[in-house]
Parts: structure tokens; C-alpha cells; sequence
């Protein structure tokens, strides 16, 4: 699999990497046999980054991580985990959280140290702490040697902005979620320039918008609005006809953008995995692209809110 570098941090991720939300069974139960089968399909295709958060199944993710990568080799692959959220509602980023967080995913990851450590979802949190008491507290790990790369992620693109305006000189990366998928490319227009600028790396993740932009049925949780889903499922009945699965065009638009180092997905299903390595080395219908990204302008870029309102 294709690789691309991370900012100017000196490391290379492949274009497709590895969510492990799915084994915190954030979606479904699974077993732990498609724990491990689904982490090492993963690797076996060349997805060696690996994303996980404390918050995914509230470390479960990370403990059947450190159980699917017992054996192999720690330079084989690229570990990324996230501090910072531990429940839909339960959010700490002090400083004295920080080391406690670090300390306990390496410790259930079975690993010394993270290639990525990231802020998770700060959006939730009065943004003054992050750059006054959180960073501070992360750059302490980095310098420890405990993580090669540091950064935040989060959804508003408002709080991207804010927190950015503070601590942009300081960190290596972002992760930003259904921020370049066929119907939202704001990551490309509204902050790119800013990060590419600055050699900020830039991860992204949900090239899929949380099964908006696939076959599956549309979770309870999912927050876009009515026009956005409809418009969604005119570009499946067009994609149908033509014979394309609409994952497929989202998956490989998402993966296709040269200043993104790598999108994220995740899957429990070791077919699902497979079938994405395959449809990436899969030319692109640049037709139907056209004809899907004319269906999704009139909704182009619409999202939802996430976390406090003064940070929307």
C-alpha cells in the first residue's frame, strides 16, 4: 500500500489505515476472534497504522489491541491512541489525566511508546485548558520519548480553527472526522492550507460519514440533517445502477488526496478490510464521481453540531 508522510514528522503512514473503534464493539459485539483475524488482515494489507482511543469500547480496543499484536514486531506497524474522552460524557484533560492516560494505554497496548498520541474530541471542553494546562502536559510525553507525534482531534471546524490559532507551532498533527468524504470536503478547503503551511500531518477518518455514504443501514446516532441523507441515498440508487458500490467511490475519493497522509477506517470483518485494499487498487470512475459530487452540491459541506455550542 501506498505511503505518505505525516507533516514533518519523519513518519510515513499508508493511505488506508486501520480503525480499531470496531473492536471496543462500538458497533456490534464481536468476538475475540475477529478481534485478532481483523487486526491482522489489516496488517497482512499494509494498513500498519493502527488508530485506537482509551474512549473506544472504554479501553477494550486497546486491550484486545495489545493481545492481537502479541508476537509482532514492534517496527512492523504504527500505533496512534487518543486521551482526553473516556464515556459520551465523561471528558478530563488535565494535566495530571494526561500521564495517568498515557501510562495505562501503553500499558493495555502492551508498548513503550505511541507513533501518535492525540487530544480526543476536544470540542467538549472550555478550549482555554487545552493550549493553558492539556498541551503542556502532552509535550511532556513527547520529550519523554512516550510518543513520536502529537496533536488533537476533534469535528467543528471553529474549534480546529481556535485551538490551532494556540498551539499550531507546537504540534505535529490533527485528526479530523467526515471532514473529506464525497458530500463534506471542508478539511481540503478550510484548513489544508493552514496545516499544509505549517507542516502540521493531517489524518483523516470516516471516509464512509458514519454508513451515511454506504449500503448499511443509517445508525441511530447519526446527526446529519434530512437533506444530506437524502441526497446520500440519491447517489447509492446512482451508484447501483452503474454497478459501483458507493463505498467503494467514498473510500477511494477519501484515500486519493495528496495532502491527507492517511484516512482511517474501521471494521471488525476481515472481508470488509480485504475489500478495501482491493477497491483501492481499483482505478476511480471519474465519471460517476463527477455525477455523485453534482448530486451532493446543493448539501455540499453541510455537518451538525458536536460538543459545546460556543465552540460551533
Amino acid at each position: 500500500m501506498k505511503t505518505r508522510p505525516l507533516g514533518s514528522t519523519g513518519i510515513d503512514l499508508p493511505v488506508l489505515s486501520f480503525g480499531a473503534s470496531s473492536l471496543g464493539a462500538e458497533f456490534r459485539d464481536i468476538s475475540l476472534d475477529e478481534a485478532m483475524r481483523s487486526t491482522r488482515t489489516a496488517l497482512d494489507l499494509g494498513m500498519n497504522f493502527i488508530d485506537t482511543s482509551a474512549y473506544y469500547g472504554r479501553g477494550m480496543s486497546e486491550i484486545l489491541l495489545g493481545m492481537g499484536l502479541k508476537g509482532v514486531p514492534r517496527d512492523s506497524y504504527l500505533l496512534g491512541t487518543k486521551l482526553g474522552r473516556y464515556s459520551d460524557k465523561h471528558f478530563d484533560f488535565s494535566a495530571r489525566r494526561v500521564e495517568e492516560s498515557v501510562h495505562v494505554s501503553l500499558q493495555r497496548l502492551k508498548t513503550d511508546h505511541l507513533d501518535v498520541l492525540l487530544l480526543h474530541d476536544v470540542e467538549f471542553v472550555e478550549l482555554p485548558q487545552i493550549w493553558e494546562e492539556t498541551l503542556p502536559a502532552l509535550l511532556k510525553i513527547r520529550d519523554q520519548g512516550k510518543a513520536r507525534a502529537v496533536g488533537f482531534s476533534c469535528y467543528p471546524l471553529k474549534t480546529f480553527h481556535t485551538v490551532l490559532d494556540h498551539v499550531e507551532d507546537e504540534i505535529d498533527c490533527i485528526l479530523a472526522y467526515n471532514r473529506y468524504t464525497l458530500q463534506n470536503t471542508s478539511l481540503a478547503t478550510e484548513l489544508l492550507p493552514r496545516l499544509k503551511a505549517k507542516r502540521i500531518g493531517v489524518i483523516g477518518a470516516g471516509p464512509f460519514s458514519a454508513r451515511l455514504l454506504t449500503h448499511a443501514p443509517l445508525p441511530d446516532w447519526l446527526k446529519e440533517p434530512e437533506e444530506v441523507r437524502a441526497a446520500a441515498k440519491e447517489a447509492d440508487r446512482l451508484c447501483d445502477q452503474r454497478g459501483v458500490d458507493i463505498a467503494q467511490l467514498a473510500l477511494q475519493f477519501a484515500c486519493a488526496h495528496p495532502d491527507i497522509a492517511s484516512m482511517v477506517a474501521g471494521s471488525a470483518n476481515p472481508d470488509n478490510i480485504r475489500k478495501w485494499a482491493e477497491w483501492l487498487e481499483q482505478p476511480i470512475d471519474e465519471a460517476l464521481l463527477a455525477e455523485v459530487l453534482a448530486i451532493f452540491e446543493p448539501v455540499k459541506d453541510i455537518g451538525h453540531l458536536e460538543g459545546l455550542a460556543e465552540n460551533n
